[in-house]
């Protein structure tokens, strides 16, 4: 099996939960923040929205500087629907399924960096950068979505199993 035959499968199924995630979002507490450092449920449900769409960048490049402007122009406009945010989500599902199933396993060991003006963060292959940057990301940024959608009283949606709200 290949790597991105492997990692097809837990893609679907991970961004399948963002989904269900931004699906429950009440579009009258994008404002909210539970703590003056945090972001914003908007401004979250928006960083979630635009992952899946990162791993095109990640298997179409050697790099990326986050800190040029034509980088953060490529980044989808912020919406303060959720319709907005599910077709964001659904369009960088749909491309990197796409990228992912065409990569070879020689692809995902090429070496991606991050960089920031010009100055290289990270350096590592693209697979960890898959796994790392997108899928766990993703999993971690969904878990504080939850957090934000109990604290909120709104009800959890299943993502491994029954929600206390889905037993």
């Amino acid at each position: 099996m290949s790597i991105a035959q492997a990692l097809l499968p837990e893609f679907e199924h991970e961004i399948a939960g963002v989904r269900r995630v931004l699906e429950r979002i009440p579009v009258e507490h994008l404002e909210y923040r539970p703590h003056p450092k945090s972001m914003t449920l908007g401004q979250l449900a928006n960083h979630l929205a635009t992952m899946p769409g990162w791993i095109v960048s990640t298997l179409s490049r050697t790099e990326l500087d986050f800190a040029l402007p034509e980088t953060r122009a490529l980044m989808p406009k912020p919406s303060t629907t959720i319709e907005g945010l599910l077709s964001t989500l659904d369009a960088g599902r749909e491309e990197a399924s796409k990228a992912l199933a065409k990569a070879s396993d020689a692809d995902f060991q090429v070496i991606w960096s991050g960089k920031a003006d010009g100055k290289v963060l990270f350096s590592m292959p693209r697979i960890a950068v898959v796994r790392g940057f997108v899928l766990n990301h993703a999993i971690h940024h969904r878990a504080q979505a939850t957090v934000y959608l109990r604290m909120l009283d709104v009800p959890v949606p299943s993502l491994y199993g029954p929600t206390a709200d889905e037993a």
